[in-house]
């Protein structure tokens, strides 16, 4: 990362990264296409806030009860193999759902049943992705990897919702089911040809000892702790997604094209901050700008929750999804720079709860409080509990506000 010198060679020279881009567009479009699916249906099913707030709540439970266990099983077994049969879970639930709401046989018992099922696969799925990435290039381009790696995420991101709203108003809902399937065939097959190094160093047994050996790591580096604990009350407090079927219905007004609009926008915003990421200079002040981005995300959320203007409910959610961005890229470089390939999969493990328990609680949070009171009162204090979440954090975590990436550190 250091400016001076030839700058090293682009990730994106490895086959074996390229490959990792196709199948993770295609998994993470398939992901977000069916979690905009199934929130429509549910609320289509229900009209009920309480509702979508239990789809977070079933999501949550296996991110958390099963992403140590994933990740131990990262850190054991051929990380690409064990992708490989993770999204077998998610192509079956795709066909069951298809073939279900096809003959009009789709409920609410078993939309939350392919929820669990899809969050068990992505448990296990999530942790070898994200510790299968630093082995695939060499380390002194790893934070340009990392960039390019969130942009695409962010593209996929950003598809699937869209997608979803076109496919539902053109072809109904059954159908955006049947893309999913597709969409996760397609990340198989990329998968299938992909051929990445095997771990660095002996093979952890699996077992509790190394989930403890994780817990004991982490312990240790308290900025990389800092991290996941900040970007998970964070988004608890100040996450409005399963509230946007209510928001596009009931308060916008603006049907199922306006929802895809909606729910992507979120995602616009995070690619258009991951292009300015790759064509600026590594950002070294990390604790700072992770600081300022979380900031930024509780104000633009305070503004989504206020706004009745659909223009303004798309920038604002975009500003929200573009200071996402700045978080993810930054935890991604240090998390995973800063720990070993021995213990990549149990970390990676150990965030994905973090990052299950912030997007699936956020949801459990704003669905039961939209039913308790109403949608905006949710989002407009969600966003200010973010806020003081952000001002608790920098003032106990001074580690974190005064944290750096060196240049040495990745070269």
């Amino acid at each position: 990362m250091s400016g001076a010198g030839p700058q090293p060679r682009s990730p994106l020279r490895a086959r074996a990264f390229r490959l990792y881009l196709a199948s993770r567009f295609c998994s993470a479009a398939a992901m977000t296409l069916l979690r905009a699916a199934i929130a429509w249906h549910v609320f289509a099913l229900s009209r009920s806030a309480f509702a979508l707030g239990l789809v977070g709540l079933v999501q949550f439970v296996p991110a958390v009860s099963l992403a140590l266990v994933g990740g131990a099983v990262a850190d054991t077994y051929d990380r690409r193999r064990v992708m490989l049969c993770a999204q077998q879970v998610p192509l079956a639930c795709g066909l069951v759902l298809w073939a279900a709401t096809a003959r009009g046989a789709a409920t609410l018992p078993l939309l939350y049943g392919i929820v669990l099922l899809a969050a068990i696969a992505s448990a296990f799925d999530n942790p070898s992705r994200a510790a299968l990435l630093p082995t695939l290039v060499p380390r002194a381009v790893f934070p340009r990897a990392v960039t390019i790696a969130a942009t695409n995420q962010a593209l996929a991101f950003t598809t699937g919702p869209a997608a979803c709203g076109l496919v539902i108003a053109a072809a109904g809902i059954a159908t955006v089911y049947l893309v999913h399937a597709a969409l996760v065939a397609g990340s198989l097959a990329a998968l299938v040809f992909l051929r990445a190094p095997g771990h660095d160093g002996p093979r952890q047994a699996l077992g509790l000892r190394a989930i403890r050996e994780a817990l004991h790591f982490l312990r240790r580096r308290q900025e990389v702790l800092g991290c996941m604990v900040l970007d998970m009350l964070a988004v608890i407090f100040g996450g409005a997604a399963a509230l946007l079927p209510i928001y596009a219905t009931d308060i916008l007004h603006v049907g199922p094209r306006g929802y895809g609009l909606l729910t992507s926008s979120l995602e616009l915003g995070a690619l258009a901050s991951s292009f300015a990421l790759t064509l600026l200079p590594p950002i070294r002040r990390a604790g700072r700008a992770l600081l300022v981005a979380v900031a930024v995300y509780g104000l633009a959320t305070v503004v989504f929750g206020l706004s009745r203007w659909f223009p303004l409910s798309v920038l604002a959610y975009m500003t929200v999804g573009m200071a996402d961005q700045v978080s993810v890229v930054m935890r991604g470089t240090i998390i995973q720079l800063a720990t070993p390939d021995a213990l990549r999969g149990r970390v990676s493990g150990v965030n994905m709860i973090f990052i299950g328990a912030s997007n699936q609680l956020g949801a459990v949070e704003s669905g039961f409080v939209a039913a308790l009171t109403s949608a905006p009162f949710s989002v407009v204090s969600g966003g200010i509990g973010c806020l003081a979440v952000l001002a608790l954090v920098a003032w106990r975590l001074p580690r974190l506000r005064r944290y750096r990436v060196d240049w040495g550190e990745v070269a």
